[in-house]
Formats: C-alpha cells, sequence, structure tokens
C-alpha cells in the first residue's frame, strides 16, 4: 500500500514537473514588449567612458555616469543619461567642442538630443563659450537651437540672446534672439 502512494506522488510530482517545463516560453519579443510597456530601459549602464574613432582618428569621446537605453520603445527609441554627460569632439583642423550638462537624452530615429541643466558648449580653438539651461542638437544639420535665454562669451565680449539663439555646432556662426550685450570694438 505504501509502495503504491509513493509511486501515485512521484507521477503527480513528474506530470506538473513536465507541465511547469513545456509551459515556459523564451519570446525575446514578448519580454522587450513587456519592458517597453513598463516604459523600462532594455539596459542600465554605470561610469562610461566611449571613444568613437574613424580610421585611427578619435572623432569624439563621451564621459557619463549613468546611461539608460530605451532603444526597445517602437515609436520614439532613445537613450537618456540622467546623471548628466560630457562630450568631446573632435575636428580634422585640430579644433573641438566639449559639451556639459546635467541631463541629456538623445532619439535615435531623429538624431536631436536634448540637453539640459547648466548647458556649456565651448569651442576650444576659438575661444567661444556658450551657457544656457537647455538647447536642442540636430546632428545631422550639426546645429543647435534653443528658445531659453542663454550666453555666448568670446574673449572680452558677452552677447544675451534673452529668447535663445541658433548656431552651427562649432559656435561660430551664433545668432542670439532678443539680444543684448556688452562688445568691445576696436577701430583700425
Amino acid at each position: 500500500m505504501q509502495s503504491k502512494l509513493n509511486i501515485i506522488f512521484k507521477s503527480i510530482a513528474t506530470i506538473f514537473l513536465v507541465a511547469m517545463l513545456f509551459s515556459c516560453e523564451n519570446n525575446r519579443q514578448k519580454i522587450n514588449d513587456f519592458i517597453a510597456d513598463k516604459n523600462l530601459p532594455i539596459s542600465v549602464t554605470k561610469n562610461i567612458a566611449l571613444i568613437h574613432t574613424d580610421s585611427g582618428k578619435m572623432k569624439s569621446k563621451m564621459i557619463t555616469k549613468l546611461l539608460h537605453d530605451f532603444s526597445n520603445r517602437k515609436k520614439h527609441p532613445y537613450q537618456e543619461f540622467p546623471e548628466g554627460i560630457k562630450l568631446i569632439t573632435f575636428e580634422k583642423n585640430g579644433d573641438s567642442t566639449t559639451i556639459i550638462s546635467d541631463y541629456a537624452r538623445t532619439f535615435k530615429n531623429t538624431e536631436i538630443s536634448e540637453i539640459k541643466g547648466n548647458v556649456i558648449i565651448i569651442n576650444h580653438k576659438k575661444n567661444l563659450k556658450l551657457l544656457t539651461d537647455q538647447l536642442f542638437w540636430d546632428q545631422k544639420e550639426n546645429y543647435f537651437f534653443s528658445n531659453k535665454k542663454s550666453l555666448l562669451i568670446s574673449g572680452k565680449d558677452t552677447l544675451i540672446g534673452k529668447d535663445g539663439f541658433d548656431a552651427n555646432a562649432d559656435l561660430t556662426n551664433a545668432n542670439m534672439m532678443n539680444n543684448k550685450g556688452k562688445l568691445e570694438i576696436v577701430e583700425p
């Protein structure tokens, strides 16, 4: 009798085990959809120092403490840098531009980045510095724009765009909106 009962329990346990094994499925798309529906990043990376090269030459260097990758989103995949970013770009002519901010988000499909919180952009060769609280960077057109108050400092000159600015990525062609400022004019 004891042996018969033992066989029945083992059979029931085996049936449950087999049922559980065959009921599990590992569908990557379902997992990605679940993560996207909950608005969770597909990956979280900490303390990154990424160097981008082309033909052995350094093009850019990115440093960030935290990266959230939302590239699993169907409509607007993006990467978020919630603890800030420092990005240095290097040009063929020896010029470099540094972008520093407290927060950034870059959208994969449009290649437009939102950069905000104590934003500083420096063109080292031309000695230009731009300060603002928020800007957008169109990476396809290599173009910055903002509707927030912005300061452009060049040596002794300071321009204030009360309603923002637009400029090429090296700041050499900047248009300050509703501007005022202090300019030093040297007569020939």
